[in-house]
């Protein structure tokens, strides 16, 4: 595990040093954006950063409904519901000056579907975009497709002059280490310009004077100073100091130290977001077992015996000070499929898991990698080890190995992990968005974060088919069949529904987002 608690005191040293104005918003949270590429990762804290710069069609407000953003409003086409209309916002500027114009959209559209890209599963339904003038567009799709809006909510607009002169037109390959112009410079309309920036120490933003919300929302934070802090002690010193002004992920032992702490205050949420476990069933062999020619994780009675071994109820008492909420299925309460008979379903049994181990053939247990992140999740890594000592009781041997997220997410996204730690939010509230990433075979439209290895024709036919499904409660009825496989099948170990905590000074007026992405347009500042 690396520590960074020496450069965040320096950069917070600096940070105090440097002073801050009544407008000045100095923001924390665990970890960075891994790429100003608004394409190139499905990621919640680099599309949080991307908010602020960029802008998609639709946006989410902190409940969670709908909001107009660069588009006006939207609609099937009469008389052809295989086509959606989107008539645009007209006024709309680059940050550079350029005009938004309907190009833009088909052009951004394109992109993000293209191979590298990490929001392709989003539109896998889409078969065209075409402008019809400067300010409306068509987006064409393979069937009716009740829920494309709901897509588009992190589908971030570029200026297609802009990559072309640059050549940013190809998406950053992140997983593959590739730095491009478009992954260190930004050209948004969004409410806020980038000033500077050097990932994993400061990024600095500044309000865009040319912005077509001026009058839409308060838009009273004039600076943003955006410091990502690991270590959670060092995290909340800044904010008790006041050296910072708003922390995300407040650890859970401090709620009570911040919140009991004059001229502080912590607002808490349900986030739309599962934490679970994910295991490679789908190799013969694993790299990083101590079982020769077999992979012990490929037998369903292993992965159900594993997630038998699983405390929740401890972790949730221990690790999470009561800040989370067991899972037994990987889709939060917030979302369209989830089912709570499935989610209640998750229970500790050691002496029938034991059994499982027996039945299946190691009984004598087994030795395996777990790799964690360590500044993604909230207390990410504490679960881990919690996780150790509980797999212990059944004979599996855990040897952990934490990572910052940016070492840790490739190694699922290039499949060079057999057992890892991973946590899904759901932007469009519906279980196609999970099925499309981590269900669904990994190929060229689907499956990219799909690091088990499970494939399986019927199911994908299925997930397919809920794309242009048009009768809800025949599309809800193959939800519920997909899950019931995925269940059946443990394809993942469920460990539970995160709780958001933000910490601020009361100067700061907002309430939390389940989405964890604070829009900092609609922040009021006191």
């Amino acid at each position: 595990m690396k520590t960074k608690t020496v450069l965040a005191a320096a950069l917070l040293a600096s940070t105090a040093m440097t002073g801050a104005s009544a407008e000045t918003l100095r923001w924390a949270r665990a970890g960075d954006s891994l790429t100003l590429d608004p394409h190139a990762q499905n990621e919640g804290p680099t599309h949080t950063l991307s908010h602020q710069i960029y802008e998609p069609l639709i946006i989410r407000d902190h409940s969670g409904e709908f909001q107009a953003a660069l588009a006006t409003d939207w609609a099937p086409k009469e008389g052809d519901p295989n086509v959606w209309v989107f008539n645009l916002r007209q006024g709309v500027t680059y940050h550079d000056g350029a005009d938004f114009t309907a190009e833009d959209v088909v052009f951004s559209i394109n992109r993000a579907k293209s191979e590298t890209s990490a929001m392709k599963e989003l539109l896998t339904s889409i078969t065209e975009v075409r402008a019809v003038d400067d300010h409306t567009v068509e987006f064409v799709t393979d069937g009716p497709n009740p829920i494309l809006p709901a897509n588009l909510t992190n589908l971030f607009m570029m200026d297609k002059g802009w990559a072309e002169e640059n050549d940013a037109v190809a998406v950053q390959d992140v997983a593959g280490g590739e730095t491009t112009f478009a992954s260190s410079n930004t050209n948004g309309t969004g409410a806020f310009t980038l000033v500077s920036r050097e990932p994993d120490v400061k990024t600095v933003l500044e309000a865009n004077e040319n912005y077509w919300g001026k009058d839409e929302f308060p838009l009273d934070v004039t600076e943003i100073v955006y410091t990502p802090i690991q270590n959670a002690a060092t995290r909340v010193a800044a904010l008790l100091s006041g050296e910072v002004d708003f922390i995300q992920d407040v650890p859970v032992q401090d709620l009570g130290r911040v919140g009991d702490t004059d001229g502080l205050v912590v607002k808490t949420a349900p986030q739309n977001r599962v934490i679970f476990f994910g295991m490679n069933m789908g190799s013969d062999d694993i790299e990083n077992d101590d079982v020769d020619g077999a992979n012990p994780l490929a037998d369903a009675k292993v992965r159900k015996a594993m997630s038998m071994a699983i405390n929740r109820d401890a972790i949730k008492q221990v690790v999470m000070r009561e800040q989370s909420q067991p899972a037994g299925m990987i889709a939060p309460p917030f979302v369209n499929g989830w089912n709570e008979e499935m989610d209640s379903s998750a229970t500790t049994d050691i002496e029938a898991a034991k059994a499982l181990m027996e039945e299946a053939g190691y009984g004598d247990g087994f030795s395996i990698q777990l790799d964690c992140p360590n500044d993604r999740y909230v207390n990410d890594e504490a679960i881990c080890q919690a996780a150790v000592g509980m797999l212990a009781q059944i004979g599996v041997t855990v040897n952990l190995d934490a990572k910052p997220k940016a070492q840790h997410f490739p190694l699922i996204e290039n499949g060079e992990t057999d057992f890892y730690m991973l946590g899904w939010g759901v932007p469009t509230y519906d279980s196609e968005y999970i099925f499309n990433f981590l269900v669904h075979t990994r190929g060229e439209e689907r499956g990219s974060w799909n690091g088990t290895g499970y494939s399986n024709s019927d199911l994908d036919a299925k997930i397919v088919s809920l794309a242009s499904e048009t009768d809800l409660e025949a599309r809800n009825a193959t939800i519920n069949e997909i899950w019931q496989v995925v269940q059946d099948e443990q394809l993942y170990i469920p460990i539970h529904h995160q709780v958001l905590n933000w910490g601020m000074t009361d100067a700061v007026g907002t309430e939390v987002s389940p989405e964890d992405d604070p829009k900092f347009k609609f922040f009021e500042m006191n």
